[in-house]
């Protein structure tokens, strides 16, 4: 499995590298005509920078290699929708000239324009991507569910940090600010806190805003792991958090009193640990006649558990593919890969993230919270 990855991710890479050079060569045409070599030279100078960097990734020259990798297929992504887009407007351009008989005389000039165009939608998407990576947005949902409940509990949903150099302190103190601002009860964390490990999180000491964080809400920070939390790193990862006043629910079961009534809370490994417990297993140690809420990093087993008597599931994982066209796998392969649906017995939530994975961008996909305002029945 991981060898195929691998090769995956060489096929696209290549792949990208030639619809970049195409791209490219488009772009500069003007100047081929006065300087046939640059065709050649473009060529040339991507393929050897893809190819470098993944050499140097694999051999593990320098530290996360594979952010190099991943911001450079970006950069030739980028590249790739600005010479789509750019054909598209152009093709729309022609498309109303002829319908309203304009007279297009000036090819230079069309030429030249429509490459300062392009030049445009390439900056403009990735100050779009990093705005959508950085600045979250507040999503807010009522739920109510058919069981007795005393009053309305509003939980923070946050998942997908991927707390680490990139996103960090700033990032935990922008998270409380929200919780507090949107008077949340408790949050829920549904795995990959840490990116892959505590380095960052212990270098830049974001224990202090973490319990900072922990502190702010009436019943706490609650979380589970996720992939990236278990790989290798579990204990330290755990450690870091528990000390900083969250309570893991690692295939673990609580029982949160909320205006003198149990409201059970659910939370399981990611799948990730093959040894993690069966949700009927943990559901056996709650009153299912009583509010359930269950925290699943993955949103790959919402169809089975639609079946089962959870009120409400949060989940993450899949960061609403991040970068377009990747939302639509996302839609693909998942029940519900993205957003809220009431499937069965249960409500679902599956949150695009908080953070980001491996590099600070976001197309078609944006950071987020969620508020959940839950109410059921009156008692």
């Amino acid at each position: 499995m991981r060898y195929a990855f691998f090769l995956i991710i060489i096929v696209l890479l290549e792949l990208f590298s030639l619809g970049a050079v195409l791209s490219l060569q488009w772009w500069l045409q003007p100047l081929m005509a006065s300087t046939p070599m640059l065709k050649i030279v473009i060529f040339g100078i991507i393929f050897i920078i893809s190819n470098g960097l993944l050499v140097l990734s694999v051999s593990k020259v320098f530290a996360n290699g594979y952010r190099w990798v991943s911001g450079w297929m970006l950069v030739m992504h980028f590249i790739m929708l600005t010479g789509l887009l750019t054909s598209v407007l152009y093709g729309g351009y022609l498309f109303i000239s002829i319908f309203l008989d304009i007279n297009i005389n000036n090819v230079e000039m069309n030429v030249l324009g429509l490459r300062a165009i392009a030049l445009f939608i390439f900056i403009a998407m990735f100050i779009c991507a990093l705005y959508s990576a950085y600045i979250p947005v507040v999503r807010k949902l009522a739920i109510n569910i058919d069981k007795p409940m005393q009053g309305q509990l509003r939980i923070a949903l946050a998942s997908d940090m991927h707390f680490g150099r990139l996103f960090g302190s700033g990032a935990i103190d922008r998270l409380c600010r929200l919780v507090v601002q949107a008077q949340a009860d408790i949050l829920l964390m549904p795995g990959d806190i840490m990116d892959d490990n505590t380095k960052a999180f212990t270098t830049y000491n974001m224990r202090k805003n973490l319990t900072e964080l922990c502190c702010s809400l009436p019943y706490g920070v609650y979380a589970t792991l996720g992939n990236h939390d278990l790989y290798g790193h579990e204990k330290s990862i755990s450690n870091a958090l528990r000390s900083a006043g969250v309570r893991l629910l690692n295939d673990e079961v609580f029982r949160l009193e909320h205006n003198g009534q149990p409201i059970w809370l659910v939370g399981r490994f990611d799948n990730h640990k093959p040894q993690r417990v069966a949700t009927t297993e943990l559901l056996a140690q709650v009153n299912t006649d009583e509010p359930v809420v269950l925290l699943d990093h993955r949103p790959s087993d919402i169809v089975n558990h639609s079946q089962l008597p959870i009120d409400l599931q949060v989940s993450g994982h899949t960061h609403n593919g991040q970068i377009f066209p990747a939302n639509f796998i996302v839609k693909v392969i998942n029940r519900l890969g993205y957003g809220y649906e009431a499937i069965g017995m249960g409500h679902f939530v599956v949150s695009s993230g908080y953070g980001f994975w491996g590099i600070p961008f976001r197309l078609g996909s944006r950071s987020e919270i969620w508020l959940i305002t839950l109410t059921g029945k009156s008692p």
